[in-house]
């Protein structure tokens, strides 16, 4: 998930190539909606090794209350730190 700040707007996908995408996004590249709403800071990710079920947890998080997806990220980030920098790029 990336957000434009701490609990400022999120946004939620997925792909096959998180340091790619997360720089796509910081450029500006990624989609409308995190260009629109400067969403740049990566504050929670997961890892999956079948691409269905990446799919399918994303899908689900879609749908989650954002109350539910901000619990997600403080589990993982409670500061809502940008990870980009700890991805080894």
């Amino acid at each position: 998930m990336l957000a434009s700040r701490k609990g400022g707007t999120i946004y939620t996908g997925m792909t096959g190539g998180l340091e790619d995408r997360i720089f796509d996004h910081r450029e500006g590249r990624g989609s409308k909606f995190t260009k629109e709403y400067r969403v740049k800071r990566l504050v929670w990710y997961e890892e999956h090794d079948q691409a269905l079920v990446a799919i399918q947890r994303e899908r689900n998080i879609k749908q989650y209350y954002r109350k539910w997806k901000i619990e997600l990220i403080e589990t993982m980030n409670p500061e809502w730190y940008d990870l980009y920098r700890t991805l080894g790029i």
